[in-house]
């Protein structure tokens, strides 16, 4: 019977909290634990220091059964993984002279010169289980400690990933009885409904589960619902999840435009295509992001009746010859109209942005407006960031096509 394990991933490098670098190997051991079905509660980052990372792992060893480090095994001063553990785990340190040697033949084979610090790295934490690095030079190992388990693995993820596959998951699997048992998640997508009204419409019940479980993640524009099954086979899982997605379609399934890797613009484009749809955009003050996310889907352009780009809002009021007050919620709502007429469209897209605002101007009534406009009803909304956001062409590409996927979905389903 497998067992139900717990597991914190700790990354350690300061170049982490300073934003120098993304922590990928957190990610990629996440989905390595969730696929041979250990639990994961926790992830932490810390910096490179030594009292720091002992606190982070005795923390991480009174709530999991599992504590994978990543990083801080290399020969510089900074390298403070191994003692970090051995303090964490009430013990010294022991020289490996057999580790060294490989280490040594490993330089040989680079044709590089090792140099003295690198002698520090055959030094692991007494009684630990040696795990050779063939792939690099930093050996890893795995302590034991009063039925927990900390594993250290080097921080070049190249070396990481091999170590994770080839050792570290064998060994869990043996030790814990693992085989079989799995966590799958599948995730539906939504558009055109928010995130506390799609948790009112889900309700408690659902929410609140333990196998599955169903949580929601908000992105610009849309909101996910991932259902996760722990089970003890793929099968299972899938049965377990299809039951649960079918009470959450029953409950808002006209706001579920895919699930998993399906993008809103691919959708939009089917559905336009579906119903013989063309599609006009005009995009001010941001660059291209809608026309061009639509020109990559496979035959977006044919949905593409016309495409109209301006440097600023004053711009587009010259060419519309409106009134140069016109607050930019109104300009947008204005041109997507216009523009769907002029082109006899079946819709409109369209983007006012002030291309010189930063954050630290932010107004919440003039920073970037995003309009959608169909014969039948249309939808617009404000935002307070700029052109120099980030969030700008993120948030308007993807609110404006998943507002405008809701309002054909369901005029064309009402038919």
């Amino acid at each position: 019977m497998s067992q139900n394990v717990n597991a914190e991933i700790i990354a350690i490098g300061t170049e982490i909290l300073l934003g120098e670098i993304t922590d990928t190997n957190s990610v990629h051991i996440a989905h390595v634990l969730r696929d041979i079905g250990i639990n994961l509660y926790f992830m932490t980052s810390v910096g490179d220091n030594e009292q720091r990372i002992v606190d982070a792992i005795r923390i991480a060893l009174d709530r999991a059964d599992v504590v994978i480090t990543c990083g801080g095994l290399g020969p510089t001063v900074d390298d403070m993984t191994r003692q970090a553990v051995a303090t964490a785990t009430k013990r010294g340190l022991t020289f490996h002279q057999d580790l060294l040697d490989k280490i040594a033949e490993r330089f040989a084979g680079f044709r590089a010169q090792m140099t003295e610090n690198n002698r520090q790295q055959a030094y692991l934490p007494d009684s630990s289980i040696v795990i050779e690095n063939p792939v690099g030079t930093a050996p890893s190992f795995i302590v034991e400690y009063e039925n927990k388990v900390v594993i250290s693995l080097p921080g070049v993820p190249r070396e990481m990933k091999f170590l994770l596959a080839e050792r570290v998951v064998p060994f869990l699997k043996k030790r814990y009885q693992l085989d079989g048992k799995i966590i799958k998640a599948r995730v539906l997508k939504t558009a055109g409904i928010g995130e506390s009204l799609l948790d009112a419409e889900i309700g408690k019940t659902l929410l609140q589960q333990n196998n599955p479980t169903v949580g929601l993640a908000a992105h610009s524009g849309q909101v996910d619902v991932r259902i996760t099954a722990k089970a003890e086979s793929e099968a299972e899982a899938d049965n377990m999840i299809a039951i649960v997605e079918a009470h959450i379609r029953e409950r808002v399934g006209k706001f579920i435009f895919g699930v998993n890797n399906d993008r809103i613009e691919d959708v939009l484009v089917q559905l336009l295509n579906a119903n013989a749809g063309t599609l006009v955009i005009s995009e001010t003050g941001i660059g291209e992001p809608i026309s061009q996310r639509i020109k990559q889907v496979a035959n977006g352009v044919y949905v593409l009746k016309n495409v109209e780009i301006y440097e600023n809002p004053d711009a587009l009021r010259v060419s519309l010859a409106v009134d140069s007050a016109m607050p930019i919620r109104e300009l947008a709502e204005h041109v997507a109209l216009t523009l769907c007429k002029q082109a006899n469209a079946t819709a409109a897209i369209a983007v006012v942005c002030r291309p010189e605002l930063n954050a630290d101007q932010a107004d919440s009534e003039d920073g970037t407006a995003i309009a959608v406009y169909t014969p039948q009803k249309s939808r617009s909304r404000a935002y307070g960031f700029g052109g120099q956001s980030e969030m700008a062409q993120a948030w308007s590409s993807t609110w404006g096509m998943s507002m405008l996927w809701q309002l054909l979905q369901e005029q064309w389903d009402d038919r």
